[in-house]
């Protein structure tokens, strides 16, 4: 006797929308990952230049300006402000506000808000020297 009943089907992929609070949460990780594995080195890397002297800098800022370094650069300040926000966030959180759904959805959408805005001021001040 075969079963006829038909079963519902888990959502997949294609049709599953992940929660904007869970993105940032996620992007929260990524983001210290992205600062620890490529801003530190790239830290030291600076600080180690201006010990080493004048050719040593020249080096590093050749690097920094290049497109590829640059685009490094920007990408890293975003994390650091999409870090930064995000955890006010956690912050404001672990207090026991901002918990109503419409209140946790702006506040996560927000951090996203302020760390591409703040990337984007922070870039035209830079150009503008």
């Amino acid at each position: 006797m075969a079963n006829t009943k038909q079963r519902p089907l888990s959502p997949h992929a294609t049709i599953y929308r992940p929660p904007i609070a869970m993105m940032t949460s996620i992007m929260h990780r990524l983001s210290a990952i992205a600062i620890s594995l490529v801003g530190m080195p790239l830290l030291l890397w600076w600080l180690w230049s201006i010990s080493e002297g004048a050719d040593a800098y020249e080096r590093f800022t050749a690097f920094a300006t290049s497109w590829f370094g640059t685009y490094i650069l920007f990408g890293l300040s975003w994390c650091v402000f999409q870090h930064l926000a995000s955890g006010i966030r956690h912050f404001v959180m672990d207090i026991g506000a901002g918990y109503r759904l419409k209140t946790a959805r702006l506040g996560a959408i927000g951090t996203f808000v302020f760390s591409s805005t703040m990337t984007l001021g922070f870039w035209t001040i830079l150009e503008m020297k």
